[in-house]
């Protein structure tokens, strides 16, 4: 097992051990992304897909939300935003609001973590930026 794999198991461990129910997000955030940013693809992945940071890049494959070839939905801003609350206000699991997110037309996000900013994308380069609270992580 890699160097980057072994950090990147120990600040998930972290992140979720640390993270309250409600505005859980940013926790997780602050833990995963030593490199200061990640990348998530809605499909086929339900796990953060790249990370980086000093020991090297991360992928980490999860269960697909679908296969074979689909449509891929248009994207939807108020749906996303409405998943949005419904996670920040801790009434979804991170499958459910991947899920809730890929019916609202994204495909990918990403995550700044210095900016603390997250976008989020359709396929066909439409966009919604969200910030999210600092937090404190021990």
């Amino acid at each position: 097992m890699s160097k980057a794999i072994e950090n990147l198991q120990a600040a998930l461990k972290q992140a979720m051990a640390g993270r309250p129910q409600i505005g859980g997000f940013p926790y997780l955030a602050e833990n995963s992304a030593a490199g200061g940013r990640y990348t998530q693809s809605v499909v086929p992945a339900r796990m953060p897909e790249s990370l980086s940071d000093e020991d090297g890049p991360v992928v980490i494959l999860g269960t697909p939300l679908s296969s074979g070839t689909v449509d891929v939905p248009p994207f939807n801003r108020e749906a996303l935003i409405a998943a949005l609350r419904i996670d920040q206000a801790g009434k979804s699991t991170f499958p459910e609001f991947l899920e809730a997110s890929w019916r609202a037309g994204v495909v990918r996000y990403d995550v700044g973590v210095m900016a603390r900013k997250v976008a989020y994308y359709g396929c066909n380069g439409e966009e919604y930026i969200e910030d999210y609270p600092a937090v404190d992580v021990m």
